[in-house]
């Protein structure tokens, strides 16, 4: 092999790049693409309807960011997913990476955008609650195919435990499913609120705290945006196999970060990527997993560090992470609309 002949590869790689990069940010639609982008993944479809873009047009958009390293794409079931990537391809090119990614965030979408952008939010969200308005009663059942609740449930409360053995005053579930984790909940905390989108859902929690008398536990219909849940009070946020079925998981991590107090704990249990799309029409999963990284991601774009994690093998296939994320005591998280 010729080694003089490998600086001479890598500069030419790195030209090559940086020309990808230059074409991706010269062009106003892909800025837009990578500003919708900044928080969650959309399809080809939602992307083509937020921006009144025609198919084709935004193929070869999408199809430039990817070139650039600025986007990547995931397989959702039967439908593509971009999101963007937070790592640059070079890392002598991550300064211009970054400053596109940081300047397309500086882009403000117009009115019909947004309200475009929210319609397609607002369409996931209605999906999720038809999925258990339909399925509550067996979707215990269902959920026990992929993780059994004394998989994650367990790998959740150990390292609940493990950083906060004399509770607190408030802890929050964030879709508690059939309430089983608040009986674990309810006696270290002064205060427990569960809150579900899904009415039915919340019913069988209801009827799990009444078996239990956990009278502690206070139920909200609505989301992790409710009103009724305070900035900065609780001592704790717990999301179990929830990120998978939400419109948006990164906008779960954003109002955990809110609704912590200082040196509050994110407990989440979740899959890991996965490829069995049976899934999405079972289980009602809007997204088949992710990847460790993605969590990291979004956690830290909410202000919250990186804690204890464990990682549990399943015999059927499946993976399930089991993190916690630090709220640290000079983040203070401002509630930010959703749809701008």
């Amino acid at each position: 092999m010729n080694t003089a002949s490998q600086p001479l590869t890598a500069i030419s790689a790195s030209n090559d790049q940086l020309l990808q990069l230059c074409k991706a940010g010269s062009d106003m639609l892909r800025l837009q693409v990578l500003r919708v982008l900044s928080r969650d993944a959309y399809s080809v479809q939602e992307l083509c309807h937020i921006l009144d873009c025609r198919q084709s047009g935004m193929s070869h958009h999408l199809k430039t960011l990817t070139a650039a390293g600025l986007i990547t794409k995931r397989r959702e079931g039967n439908s593509l997913f971009y999101r963007r990537s937070y790592a640059a391809a070079l890392a002598d090119l991550a300064p211009l990476h970054d400053a596109l990614q940081s300047s397309a965030d500086l882009i403000q979408l117009d009115l019909d955008q947004q309200q475009r952008l929210a319609q397609v939010y607002a369409e996931r969200a209605e999906r999720c609650q038809a999925f258990f308005a339909e399925h509550a009663s067996e979707f215990g059942q269902q959920q026990e195919q992929m993780v059994a609740f004394n998989v994650y449930g367990q790998g959740c409360l150990e390292l609940l435990r493990s950083s906060q053995p004399q509770g607190g005053e408030l802890a929050i579930e964030i879709g508690p499913g059939e309430g089983a984790f608040l009986a674990e909940l309810s006696p270290h905390y002064a205060k427990v609120v569960a809150v579900d989108s899904a009415q039915a859902m919340l019913n069988r929690a209801a009827d799990f705290v009444n078996q239990h008398s956990l009278e502690n536990v206070e139920l909200v219909l609505g989301d992790s945006r409710s009103q009724e849940l305070q900035a900065n009070s609780a001592d704790c946020v717990v999301c179990n196999m929830v990120l998978h079925h939400v419109p948006s998981p990164a906008d779960i991590f954003k109002d955990a970060a809110r609704l912590l107090k200082p040196g509050g704990l994110f407990c989440v249990s979740d899959l890991c990527r996965h490829d069995q799309s049976w899934a999405r029409e079972a289980c009602g999963d809007m997204w088949l997993g992710f990847e460790p990284d993605d969590l990291t991601e979004w956690a830290t774009a909410s202000g919250l560090q990186d804690g204890a994690a464990a990682y549990l093998a399943q015999l059927n296939g499946f993976r399930v992470q089991v993190r916690q994320f630090i709220k640290t005591e000079s983040h203070l998280l401002h509630t930010t609309n959703p749809n701008a």
